[in-house]
């Protein structure tokens, strides 16, 4: 269901039922043919989305908005809520300073006139922030330097009208070209024609839950050949501070062209130089800024310069081969390197309508209904960030379905933040099993063919035990499996579960099927 700000609905139900049904009789043995949504409508009831972790710095702004779906209005409480925070109980939206460090665990409640839902929330009030994979959108695969205010503006409505925002997508992100022509007298950057008023857009989207991500280099110029930040670090990260930015993405770009080739040192400090620069002056702001680092040579020392993010992968394009170096390929090599704080990003997410940036022209995706679903699961199951980087304007009820689905995403945003691994590599198949707080594991079965395949594995190859097998995409729980399990999927698609372990199933009864 497609809610909007107001809390009606701006789809007919009939036409989402009837795709969700199409759905279940098309791929009931698994996904051999996504040519219809998977995803099934959200219940009426309250359920809060998001990770049930979160964290900020002693003294900084909080900002957190409780996301949750069911029929509205929704009604939010929030219990044990610290000194220092307040709940707006209409949006959901928590906010306030807390001034001294530890954890601090609420009890969040939302609910309507046909039920409610509970859970608990901690807050870490220390040093470390980004502590799950952030979830969000950028303006570059979509817009390129054509981007404008408002075309960022039109974007995050769609985020509230069409619900992401209730299922934890958190940023909008803009990307390259909104720098002006040239600096102030006193050397303040300021936003171009295109962005007249970026602070007054931070706040616009601030009331509505969503955080602002801009973008910058430590060189000269940016990629695109705007203003970067060479030399007006401290000026830039104070403006960016004042703005109400909560995302910074920093981009190498001109920097070493322009300064680290012609210095000619390649050691490990040289390269760290003009990142930990940034992140010196960030950390003299008093507000959280989630910090992207994009580069060459980031991964071994990223956590060093304090980022959040870090680039280990060139830019991605929506096909299939880019799908499997960035996620199977690349991503796989550095998994050791991911942890909550610090995420590795195989760059955004090539889902609906694209263009790839530089191309400036939005059209058709180039990977198959089956490879997005391939390409979503992968990230979730890797914390990889989840950045959309289509123009949701244009987005269809598959891309919103696919952006929708909590059991899924619920994956990425684990807080255990432990990225999965291949266990099993045919020339067919892959096999990804990643741990989970709860002591559930979940599993990716891809099928690397372009035709459809049925696959059987054997949990003790995965050294898993079986149990309770609930399918995410169509979040249904398919029955005991002890031993093994089949799947029909379809081609470069996948068949994503969560297996519950045979000896925590003694609470549950024994109404479960067994095979």
């Amino acid at each position: 269901m497609n809610i909007n700000s107001n809390g009606k609905s701006r789809m007919k139900p009939s036409i989402h039922v009837l795709a969700w049904l199409l759905s279940l009789l098309t791929c009931m043995a698994g996904p051999t043919k996504s040519d219809s949504i998977l995803t099934p409508a959200p219940e009426v009831v309250p359920r809060i989305h998001g990770a049930n972790v979160f964290g900020v710095r002693p003294g900084h702004p909080f900002f957190y908005k409780i996301a949750a779906t069911g029929t509205p209005p929704l009604r939010y409480q929030v219990l044990n809520l610290p000194d220092g925070l307040q709940l707006d109980r209409k949006t959901g939206i928590i906010t306030g300073i807390l001034p001294r460090p530890g954890n601090y665990v609420m009890h969040v409640q939302v609910s309507n006139t046909i039920g409610k839902h509970e859970c608990n929330l901690t807050i870490k009030v220390g040093n470390s922030i980004c502590l799950t994979p952030p979830m969000g959108w950028n303006s570059w695969n979509a817009f390129g330097l054509s981007v404008t205010q408002d075309k960022v503006k039109a974007v995050a409505q769609v985020m509230i009208d069409r619900g992401l925002v209730e299922h934890g997508w958190t940023y909008v992100n803009i990307d390259d070209g909104w720098e002006a022509g040239q600096r102030t007298a006193q050397g303040i950057l300021l936003g171009n024609e295109n962005f007249p008023d970026i602070k007054g857009l931070a706040d616009w989207l601030h009331a509505r839950g969503i955080k602002l991500g801009v973008y910058s280099s430590p060189g000269p110029t940016t990629c695109g050949g705007h203003l970067g930040s060479y030399q007006h670090e401290a000026q830039d990260a104070e403006t960016f501070a004042t703005w109400g930015v909560d995302f910074l993405k920093y981009d190498l770009c001109s920097y070493k062209w322009d300064i680290f080739d012609k210095a000619g040192d390649n050691s490990e400090a040289a390269w760290m130089k003009p990142f930990l620069t940034m992140r010196r002056e960030m950390d003299k702001q008093s507000r959280d800024i989630v910090y992207s680092i994009c580069s060459y040579n980031t991964i071994p020392w990223a956590g060093k310069v304090g980022a959040n993010l870090t680039r280990i992968t060139g830019d991605i394009r929506d096909e299939w081969p880019a799908i499997v170096n960035n996620g199977f390929g690349v991503i796989d090599q550095y998994w050791y390197n991911n942890r909550p704080g610090l995420w590795n990003d195989a760059d955004m997410l090539v889902v609906g309508n694209t263009s790839g940036g530089w191309e400036n022209n939005v059209r058709t995706n180039k990977l198959t209904r089956d490879e997005q679903y391939s390409h979503f699961s992968l990230w979730c199951l890797l914390s990889a960030p989840l950045i959309i980087g289509c123009d949701l304007t244009m987005a269809d009820d598959f891309t919103i379905a696919l952006l929708s689905n909590d059991d899924v995403i619920e994956i990425n945003q684990d807080a255990l933040g432990k990225p999965a691994r291949r266990v099993l590599k045919t020339d067919s198949y892959q096999v990804w099993v990643k741990s989970l707080e709860d002591g559930t594991r979940a599993v990716g079965i891809f099928n690397m063919q372009s035709e459809p395949q049925a696959i059987t594995v054997k949990w003790s190859d995965l050294n898993i035990r079986g149990g309770i097998v609930r399918d995410l995409w169509r979040q249904k729980d398919l029955g005991r499996y002890e031993s093994e399990f089949t799947t029909q999927v379809g081609p470069h698609c996948v068949t994503l579960v969560r297996i519950k372990p045979t000896e925590a199933l003694r609470a549950l009864g024994n109404d479960t099927q067994t095979r």
